[in-house]
């Protein structure tokens, strides 16, 4: 079996977690900027920050045989002070051109604030004068249902092409509405918040196998780096196809993936 993991905070993670991947049949692993467990003191930091995803990871990465790629944005988190984040959105495009970068992400909004919110349209506007696709993060529960509409809502007002994004941490109650809208929905597999491997299938077998991926989003907290390869083997146990597994961890992924210019669908037995 092999998958995309199409989202990783593989800075957090140790060199055997990259073993660990290569093993499970992961053939290519994605990595959108995110927080770091704190909130940096300078633009400078940020800029160090993007040399790590677009210079060491892939290095890192290569040593087992699994290509690299990573998104670039400020995060959501640190997006409240709209001055600092202009700053390092200025540095973004300086970065845009390097060979693994995919687009602009993680983007989205973390308390739903009016600051949060213009960082978000700054960055879709950055991606629209780059033709760059974009991944989005979506709050954590309490927030998450009005935070995707207020997204939805301003990515419509942008005129952003809806197949073009991937709204990712969807839930039950925010699935559909992605979906309906067009967008393209990432499932995120948490051993301790966001899905289960069992919430994410009940979730693939109500919405459908199109548009929609898993992911692990493997970072400093309680995360499981193997989660996606680890729901498809429930799949499995649920009498789903590998056909119909590889479809949901392999070729929804990379579908996505080719609208991005760096990506390189990767080669597979």
């Amino acid at each position: 079996m092999h998958y995309i993991e199409p989202h990783a905070h593989m800075v957090s993670r140790t060199t055997a977690d990259y073993q660990q991947l290569a093993m499970a049949g992961c053939a290519a692993l994605c990595e959108p900027a995110f927080w770091a467990g704190y909130d940096r003191a300078s633009a400078q930091g940020f800029y160090d920050y993007y040399r790590q995803l677009t210079e060491y990871e892939p290095a890192r990465a290569a040593k087992f045989g699994i290509p690299h790629y990573c998104w670039l944005c400020i995060n959501p988190k640190e997006s409240e002070d709209a001055g600092f984040a202009r700053e390092v959105l200025q540095i973004i495009p300086d970065f845009i051109d390097k060979p693994n970068v995919l687009g602009i992400g993680e983007i989205g909004l973390n308390k739903n604030t009016k600051n949060e919110l213009a960082i978000f349209e700054e960055h879709v506007e950055l991606a629209k004068k780059y033709d760059l696709p974009i991944l989005i993060h979506t709050p954590h529960l309490e927030d998450k249902l009005k935070g995707t509409k207020l997204i939805i809502d301003a990515l419509k007002n942008a005129n952003v092409d809806p197949a073009r994004v991937v709204i990712d941490h969807v839930e039950e109650h925010t699935a559909g509405i992605v979906l309906d809208a067009g967008f393209w929905a990432g499932m995120t597999l948490y051993p301790e918040s966001k899905c289960t491997a069992a919430r994410a299938i009940d979730m693939l077998e109500t919405f459908g196998m199109e548009n929609i991926w898993m992911n692990s989003a493997c970072d400093w907290g309680i995360s499981d780096p193997l989660a996606v390869v680890k729901c498809a083997l429930e799949m499995k146990k649920r009498q789903h196809s590998i056909k119909t597994v590889q479809k949901v961890i392999f070729e929804n992924p990379a579908r996505f993936l080719k609208q991005c210019k760096n990506f390189v669908l990767p080669e597979t037995p």
